[in-house]
């Protein structure tokens, strides 16, 4: 307080003297109530007429009026002239960054001034609890571990910042991180309470070290504005993760924590099911017949855990080349010499390939494809290698990149395939249908190669994706049903090609199937049912033209009219989906938006555009698009596996949530521009 007042008397200050403006040096100074106001460093008391005083800006010289008469006008309108932004010579000093960085003074010499907040930093007051929040929001996104605020190096760090922070502990932290999960899972909660549709499940069983089984479970719905949405619901700890109970546990818990009970429209997972397991699974989905399709709305055979399977199958044929490759790599990559080097060689020999030597990651698949891929482009620079580096003595022979060229044939197609669930804006159903069947027809060629190294790895796929196509055709085939441009048309065509003679037996049960789905959403009330409803109470209101209406609308005979809609509607409803499959098919363009479609359509099929919507969100994958690729079970890390559950699980959901959160606000920000 000494050196603030100190370096306010070393100013010059204007003050009011018999009605003129006069400068007062320090010395003939009258003694007065110090301004306390922050404004007072921006502006400067003028008297213009008697009685009459307005502020001046010290930067823009715009004046303010502040006291006529007795009145004074206060300083709320001169803080919002600088703190707002309004001040044209502040907003030039914001935009040319003219900041000038304090330097303490050490030692004597003149006595140190008083320091002024930069002109382009508004005041904003420390707030302890805004700051407990974004310490909370930061450890669920970074999933950074909850005891780092206890860290020395942390709290050094925030003292440094924010002298005036206090100190927080792990119990305190984690109390903020589960209070932001509650927040989060509020406003969830009301956008599944309002959706029309109804919600598919996916399962992704994870291990722990101390052998707990942790249940992912995600759910998948279609909106209001018809777009896919997807979200974590619930990890559920299940001790026991083997046993026949542990799945059906684990999704009986979320249907009645989310109130979904009578919801359930399909279940996909990918961990090993007993059938008692599966039974115990069936009465919690929503059809009447559980066993409709084939009992295919139960869905045991995750794509992407085949996919990996099978890239496990093609890598484990090969693994001696594999390894041969991947130290090759490892030479060129883990040294920088090696690396010019090599880039020196590709050089010379004017190799045109634009791909980038990888080494892989053993868990993941795709980055050994990758790998190989690359390094087989490059195979001319490896041969050659050896005459600018004596040193590299690892280069694989013809015949190993002629083994190498042939596992990235039969690695691509999986490799595309498994690529399209990354992402989660469109129907996979659809996809995977043309996937699973183009596969499955290019294995079928490959087994009679005369090359029983390509005929024994085509057979062992084949076994795998013939297994998933018979668990899992018929779920896909409604989903392409459910599109225009393919109807039952292209159902016939590839089960023509894949069953053959057996075909006709597979097509029924699929166009039986979606013909039993069909009569159940008939059965649900009429689209326009609270119309109805809507407008009777507004009749029933209006009691003065009941004596005008006379008996033609009285209660019996609403009552026979109301049964009358009912079956006439019924009879027109049942003939919906014939209708649809009977039209004509729609031009194939490769931007199809086949939601948009439905929404563009929902009033000419009311019923047929809500069976639609819930057969286009059966999603076919379990794994997390992070996980797509991985040929191990996931395993929660040491650290999270030492958490209470339901702290593990409020760290993993509100993370989901705060992500799609954040995708939500940048959508809005899009739209505004």
């Amino acid at each position: 307080m000494a050196e603030m007042t100190e370096a306010t008397n070393m100013e010059t200050s204007p003050v009011e003297n018999n009605n003129e403006l006069a400068l007062i040096t320090p010395e003939t100074q009258p003694k007065r109530r110090k301004k306390k106001s922050m404004v007072w460093e921006y502006f400067t008391i003028e008297t213009v007429s008697a009685g009459c005083r307005r502020a001046c800006c010290n930067r823009c010289k715009q004046s303010f009026a502040y006291s006529t008469g007795s009145k004074v006008a206060g300083t709320s309108h001169l803080k919002r002239h600088i703190a707002k932004g309004t001040c044209p010579a502040l907003l030039r000093d914001q935009y040319n960054n003219q900041l000038t960085p304090y330097s303490p003074k050490t030692g004597g010499g003149e006595p140190r001034k008083r320091r002024y907040r930069s002109p382009s930093s508004p005041f904003i007051p420390f707030d302890q609890d805004r700051c407990r929040h974004e310490i909370a929001r930061m450890i669920i996104m970074h999933e950074y571990p909850l005891h780092m605020v206890e860290h020395p190096g942390f709290i050094a760090f925030v003292q440094n910042l924010q002298p005036r922070f206090d100190k927080v502990s792990f119990n305190t932290v984690q109390g903020d991180c589960v209070a932001t999960y509650l927040r989060e899972k509020q406003s969830l909660m009301k956008l599944i309470e309002g959706i029309p549709g109804r919600v598919c499940l996916t399962l992704d069983m994870w291990t722990s070290n101390q052998t707990l089984g942790y249940v992912f479970i995600t759910g998948h719905f279609i909106d209001f504005e018809w777009k896919l949405q997807r979200r974590v619901l619930n990890v559920i700890m299940e001790p026991y993760p083997d046993s026949d109970s542990a799945l059906s546990h684990a999704v009986a818990a979320c249907l009645s924590d989310w109130s979904l009970e009578g919801k359930l429209f399909s279940l996909i997972f990918n961990h090993p099911t007993s059938e008692a397991g599966l039974e115990n699974l069936r009465p919690l989905l929503c059809t009447k017949n559980p066993l409709i399709l084939n009992g295919q709305l139960l869905l045991g055979n995750c794509i992407a855990r085949t996919l990996s399977s099978m890239a496990k199958d093609v890598l484990g044929a090969g693994h001696e080349i594999v390894k041969k490759i991947r130290d090759s790599v490892k030479y060129v990559k883990t040294s920088e010499s090696h690396d010019e080097k090599f880039v020196q060689v590709k050089n010379q020999l004017q190799v045109p390939s634009e791909k980038s030597l990888i080494l892989d990651n053993q868990n993941q698949w795709n980055t050994t494809y990758q790998m190989l891929a690359a390094a087989s482009e490059l195979k001319e620079v490896f041969n050659c290698l050896d005459t600018s580096d004596p040193d590299y003595k690892l280069a694989p022979s013809m015949e190993d990149w002629k083994v190498a060229e042939t596992l990235c044939s039969f690695l691509k197609p999986l490799f595309d395939a498994a690529s399209i669930l990354m992402t989660t804006t469109n129907p996979t159903a659809i996809t995977f249908f043309h996937e699973a069947w183009k596969i499955h027809a290019d294995l079928g060629r490959s087994i009679a190669n005369d090359d029983p190294f390509i005929s024994n790895i085509a057979k062992s796929m084949l076994e795998k994706i013939d297994k998933y196509w018979k668990d899992c055709s018929l779920i896909l085939a409604i989903a392409v049903v459910m599109d225009p441009r393919f109807k039952m048309k292209l159902v016939e065509f590839s089960f023509t090609k894949i069953f053959g003679e057996d075909a006709p037996t597979y097509i029924k049960i699929v166009d039986d199937g979606i013909h039993e789905l069909f009569l159940e959403y008939v059965a649900l009330p009429l689209p326009l049912t609270p119309t109805y409803t809507e407008e009777g109470n507004v009749g029933n209101n209006g009691k003065t033209n009941e004596s005008q209406q006379g008996n033609l609308l009285s209660d019996q005979g609403l009552t026979d009219f109301d049964v009358y809609i009912m079956e006439t509607s019924s009879q027109q409803m049942k003939s919906e989906l014939d209708q649809y499959l009977e039209e004509s098919l729609l031009p194939r363009v490769q931007e199809f938006d086949v939601l948009g479609w439905w929404k563009l359509n929902k009033m000419k099929y009311p019923t047929l555009s809500k069976m639609a919507r819930d057969i286009l969100s059966i999603p076919v994958s379990a794994a997390a698009p992070d996980s797509v690729f991985d040929i191990i079970i996931k395993q929660l890390d040491e650290y999270r596996s030492s958490l209470r559950p339901e702290t593990v699980e409020a760290l993993i959901c509100a993370k989901d949530w705060l992500h799609h959160g954040s995708e939500e606000s940048n959508a809005l920000v899009k739209m505004e521009f």
